[in-house]
């Protein structure tokens, strides 16, 4: 059953919020029977750039370790549009500096079963035309390149990932109030 004041939050969120909000209650276990049905799932994120080999990668495994520093669960997914052979050397090896695991073994291609499972999409870099359109997408366009500035590229990835995680909190708290 859908509270009064749920509904109305709903109407006035834009819709990827509103997919967040359903996330957040899956990140966090949910507060009532509706939210605790939702959180038998775990969430899942899903990261895709390009090649599937570097952006999303670091994006996804920056996400999933701010989250779980959060207490959030989710399950996060790196892909590619148009994938290469390998995860990039670089990305591999500085994810690793940091103790931190490289969340693929392989990049692989989106699908459109990917879209549809996921609670967020993430693009970064994408053309999107050619997958499944959804309201659960957001674009990360502004990222630099990894082959021009790998440090910005990493940098940006960063912040991003964290205000993902900050954004997901702040949608939890509001919905605890």
């Amino acid at each position: 059953m859908t509270r009064p004041v749920r509904l109305t939050v709903m109407v006035a969120i834009p819709v990827v919020a509103v997919a967040l909000l359903v996330a957040v209650s899956r990140l966090r276990g949910g507060a009532d029977d509706e939210d605790r049905a939702a959180a038998a799932r775990t969430p899942t994120v899903l990261f895709m750039c390009p090649h599937g080999a570097a952006k999303s990668v670091l994006a996804s495994a920056y996400f999933k370790q701010l989250a779980a520093e959060r207490g959030l669960r989710v399950r996060i997914a790196a892909v590619g549009t148009e994938p290469a052979p390998a995860v990039s050397p670089a990305v591999a090896a500085r994810l690793q500096q940091q103790g931190l695991a490289v969340p693929i073994d392989k990049p692989r291609t989106v699908t459109a079963a990917d879209i549809a499972d996921a609670d967020l999409v993430i693009s970064i870099g994408c053309d999107t035309s050619k997958i499944p359109q959804t309201d659960k997408l957001r674009r990360w366009d502004d990222v630099p390149d990894t082959s021009a500035d790998f440090a910005a590229a990493d940098q940006a990835l960063r912040a991003k990932a964290r205000a993902l995680v900050d954004e997901i909190s702040r949608l939890q708290d509001s919905r605890k109030s």
